[in-house]
């Protein structure tokens, strides 16, 4: 979202070492007797590490040489993420500290660095394996995965990079899309030296097509501003300009700090995209439109290099491969993803559900450490056109008292309320899966693994599905009456099928492959046209560690051929959907991953026809 010309990566090989006692407080009492490769955690074998014992503290060190700086630079130290208490010291001095292991830190580092020669930063990573009143998502307290938890993440976990910034600099930039008055609203904020003469220039264009060219005076740091765009005024005109998982057009925007003479103080390049989100009665509407979502959950794991990508290649090679499947959307499930990911998803076009990683308990403490980290969230990742929903709970995961415990009930609450308050252009989802208290989607977790029972379930003469049915044994609301809010099935199936199946597991099996994709797509040959149903999501994208019920596995290959799942998934397509679907294939099919997308010769056979 703020892109400068001027930054250095510091990702690669760093001095680690490990504090299972936290017994440490101050670098000088650590032995630095390893290396680590950021930003791998060390419980991956990316990270060339690999333990995923208990230990409560880690220590990182880093020389990077001098960067010489001009009259009134600075120079800013970026961690994507750090799980989960952060001390972090620059040449010996303290420069800050931060909690949180899902959002990011930004430093000032100018007032330490030495003048010449080697730079040090030191790091402390603090993440207790055993506390559960902190956002930790699917992240295992038992030495070892079981069910549905996973290896834990410590540490640093995504990039870190230095960037060179002017006295005054820009420090923010927020987009929201208002296609009803046809304008983008732009929020930016400064930071370092004060300085009241100052003012911004933003620059619009579509494939070099100018929309705007418009200069702002900045007040007291800040600027709040609607830019107006010509409205084409025809449909087709203005549906070129929409952003749509069909039609990714993303406005590429150029953001000029400007002192008084004219001269540029600060330069980002920074993007967005007009398109409009609604709930109208019983269905989910994008760009004015009734828009049916088609979505897979995906929790975001690589065999490698867990929570961590194993590079910018491989995100975006899973929003391919989730519009190769024929899905328009992913809910990303228990983890804030890196930024890079909403990129290509905004860049390709795929529709994201953001949920926040789940507390387990519910305390004092709980609560203010998520409902900080949330509204950390939503600042950072507001602007991505990608976004259409928010999800601060799942499965009544950190309030799991919430029929009996008014306290409980009133914090889902007002979570959905402040999440409102800070982004109102988005529906909120409060709890998802089942015992609703405030939502503007209702949605259910059903893993019946029988086509019929799914379809009378969701059927449009089931006039009880409030009243009596219990998928997963839970109410599906709690203190109200259903409000006409959208149906959606946001987990279900969660079919296993894999090569290992004595150590793996799926809410129902499939012994063959032929059996797995027949299973398939006989459940959504129910799901995709139940009457109730705004949309739904399939779990999962792929395999994840002992739960074998991905459409892919781990590393990525599909379980059987690509254009089947997507057949299936969407069910018989249109000539222009059919196009896009060739589109996808052949992107993925041209590029040379071969750790990831297995050629074609190699891919399991298709199964047989049936009758």
């Amino acid at each position: 979202m703020m892109e400068r010309a001027n930054w250095t990566s510091l990702n690669g090989q760093w001095q680690f070492a490990f504090d299972v006692d936290a017994r440490y407080q101050s670098p000088e009492e650590v032995t630095f007797d390893r290396t680590i490769t950021v930003p791998f955690a060390p419980e991956t074998p990316a990270s060339g590490i690999h333990e995923a014992g208990f230990f409560r503290v880690c220590w990182y060190r880093r020389e990077f040489e001098y960067i010489a700086l001009g009259e009134g630079e600075r120079l800013l130290l970026h961690f994507g993420a750090i799980d989960y208490h952060a001390t972090i010291w620059v040449n010996g001095l303290m420069a800050a500290r931060h909690e949180g292991g899902y959002t990011p830190i930004s430093i000032d580092i100018t007032t330490f660095l030495k003048e010449v020669g080697s730079q040090v930063v030191i790091v402390r990573a603090e993440d207790d394996p055993a506390d559960l009143a902190k956002p930790r998502g699917k992240q295992e307290w038992q030495l070892h995965p079981h069910s549905i938890w996973y290896y834990r993440t410590t540490g640093i976990w995504q990039p870190v990079w230095t960037e060179v910034v002017p006295a005054t600099f820009l420090h923010a930039i927020q987009w929201t899309p208002n296609v009803e008055r046809w304008e983008l609203g732009l929020e930016a904020r400064l930071d370092g030296t004060r300085r009241d003469d100052l003012r911004l220039r933003i620059r619009l264009t579509v494939d070099n097509t100018l929309l705007a060219d418009d200069t702002y005076s900045v007040v007291a740091g800040e600027v709040h501003r609607r830019i107006a765009l010509s409205d084409p005024g025809i449909d087709d005109y203005r549906n070129e300009l929409l952003w749509s998982p069909a039609a990714p057009t993303l406005i590429d925007a150029e953001v000029e700090l400007l002192l008084p003479d004219g001269i540029v103080l600060d330069k980002v390049k920074s993007y967005t995209a007009l398109r409009s989100l609604a709930i109208q009665a019983d269905r989910f509407v994008l760009n004015g439109r009734p828009y049916p979502l088609i979505m897979v959950l995906d929790q975001g794991y690589w065999p490698d290099g867990g929570l961590t990508a194993p590079s910018d290649d491989a995100l975006k090679l899973d929003v391919e491969l989730a519009k190769a499947m024929g899905f328009n959307g992913v809910r990303k499930h228990q983890k804030i993803e890196n930024p890079r990911y909403l990129y290509w998803a905004d860049k390709l076009g795929l529709l994201v559900w953001e949920e926040m990683p789940s507390a387990y308990r519910f305390t004092r403490e709980s609560v203010q450490r998520l409902t900080r980290e949330w509204t950390d969230v939503i600042a950072r990742d507001r602007s991505h056109p990608c976004i259409v929903a928010w999800v601060p709970f799942n499965e009544s995961w950190g309030v799991p008292d919430l029929p009996d415990s008014p306290a409980q009930r009133h914090w889902v609450q007002s979570l959905y309320h402040l999440t409102k308050t800070l982004d109102p252009t988005r529906p909120v989802i409060g709890n998802d899966g089942w015992e609703s208290v405030a939502t503007d989607i209702i949605g259910i977790h059903d893993y019946d693994d029988n086509p019929e029972r799914i379809a009378m379930r969701y059927g449009l003469r089931n006039q009880r599905l409030f009243q009596r049915e219990r998928p997963g044994g839970r109410q599906l609301l709690i203190g109200q009456k259903h409000q006409g809010q959208p149906i959606m099935l946001t987990e279900f199936g969660g079919i296993a099928y894999s090569e290992d199946a004595d150590r793996t597991w799926g809410y129902s099996r499939s012994s063959s492959q032929r059996e797995y994709a027949d299973r398939y797509r006989r459940l959504l040959e129910v799901v995709r046209p139940a009457p109730l149903l705004a949309g739904f999501c399939y779990t999962q994208f792929t395999d994840t560690y002992q739960e074998a019920n991905g459409l892919l596995y781990m590393d990525r290959r599909p379980k059987f051929p690509l254009e089947e799942i997507a057949l299936f998934t969407r069910g018989p397509r249109s000539n222009r959907d059919l196009q896009w679907e060739s589109y996808w294939r052949e992107q993925l099919m041209t590029t040379q991953r071969a750790q990831y997308v297995v050629p074609p010769e190699d891919r399991n056979t298709r199964p047989e026809p049936r009758s």
